[in-house]
């Protein structure tokens, strides 16, 4: 018999639903019935989720000045508030815990009402909207790269890192294998949940500008939006290069394990399988980021020696093609960054979480909490 429930509640994409997923596999195995609030956009991702229930809840996003659309907003995250009472009603959470994304608003407000303990989980190294919303209300803060301090909500911040699948963990039991020589080099080139049109332009341009005998030894797999698909395929095959393009792959930590060189966004869960799994990384924070995060993001692998960081405004497709052939023809260099990017890894994010979870749900102060497990 479980123990009791605990509602997890995250927005509806991968960088906030790929920790909630990690957070729940230990949980699980911990003797926890886990229910998942979510998004109607967590579909794709839900087939993977270990949750015992999954429950779509009403959200809105407050980014509008229009002040019908604020209103609008106003009036769907209110009766999503009275949904998520429902179901913390009926299922009885001994705890919720939020990853961030409007999504979370309701239950985690619906939570604080009902005198449920809370905690939220905070991927990034700046806190989101969503998450600075409810950072004053909830009993305790997890953080990936969040610092502990005497503010208001550092005094109840843990930094456990950000949970990565199993199928991760499994993936950093692939030892990094540099290419030398003539022999094949995997390049994975990805932009996070949501694709990236500027990777789907500049890669294969970039690509082109590569000698023949480096394209030669290239096998790429690349993310991209539905709609680039079809050009971004066309491009690799007038180059005659092997490459698997698609808007989204169900086994992408095996893909980084594989991979000799990675080029992506630098999303907080981007970032952290990166080094869990270790490989080096051209990362590219995504230049419209709010507060950006993403940037923060990447300057944390970067000063483990993990990454270089490259804005998208410097990079031009003869830029790329000189970073990516660099990297080609020094495979001494690639294993050292990935062997950088692995030391800074945390793959037991997961456990220092869910150890987090079972202390607030019965009712413990981080302070309590800290002395416990002197973190």
């Amino acid at each position: 018999m479980a123990k009791g429930v605990i509602l997890l509640a995250a927005g509806g994409t991968g960088g906030h639903l790929f920790p909630a997923e990690a957070l729940a596999h230990e949980l699980t195995g911990r003797g926890w019935a886990v229910h998942l609030a979510t998004d109607e956009r967590a579909e794709r991702f839900a087939g993977q989720f270990p949750a015992a229930a999954i429950h779509p809840i009403q959200s809105a996003t407050m980014g509008s000045k229009n002040p019908f659309a604020v209103l609008a907003a106003f009036w769907k995250i209110w009766r999503g508030v009275r949904q998520a009472s429902a179901v913390i009603a009926s299922v009885k959470p001994a705890i919720v815990v939020g990853f961030g994304g409007y999504p979370t608003l309701p239950p985690l407000y619906a939570a604080t009402r009902r005198k449920v303990p809370t905690l939220i989980h905070e991927q990034n190294a700046v806190m989101g909207r969503a998450n600075r919303a409810l950072a004053g209300r909830v009993d305790a803060i997890a953080g990936g790269f969040l610092p502990e301090d005497t503010s208001a909500t550092g005094v109840k911040t843990v930094t456990t890192g950000n949970p990565v699948r199993p199928q991760v963990l499994e993936a950093a039991k692939t030892p990094y294998a540099a290419s030398a020589g003539e022999e094949p080099f995997r390049f994975l080139v990805f932009g996070g949940s949501q694709g990236a049109q500027f990777f789907s332009d500049a890669v294969p341009a970039a690509i082109a500008r590569l000698s023949d005998a480096q394209r030669r030894r290239l096998a790429i797999t690349q993310q991209a939006r539905a709609d680039d698909v079809p050009r971004v395929k066309a491009a690799y095959a007038t180059l005659d290069i092997e490459a698997e393009v698609s808007p989204f792959f169900t086994d992408m930590a095996a893909r980084l394990a594989a991979a000799h060189l990675v080029m992506s966004r630098s999303g907080a869960s981007t970032v952290s399988e990166i080094a869990v799994i270790g490989r080096p990384a051209l990362l590219v924070p995504y230049p419209h980021a709010l507060d950006h995060d993403q940037a923060a993001n990447a300057a944390a692998l970067a000063a483990a020696g993990g990454a270089e960081v490259h804005p998208q405004s410097t990079l031009s497709a003869e830029r790329i093609a000189v970073l990516v052939g660099g990297l080609m023809d020094d495979p001494g260099k690639a294993a050292t960054m990935a062997a950088a990017a692995k030391s800074s890894g945390k793959p037991d994010a997961a456990r220092l979480l869910a150890d987090l979870t079972e202390a607030i749900a019965s009712r413990k102060t981080v302070s309590e909490f800290r002395k416990e497990t002197h973190a």
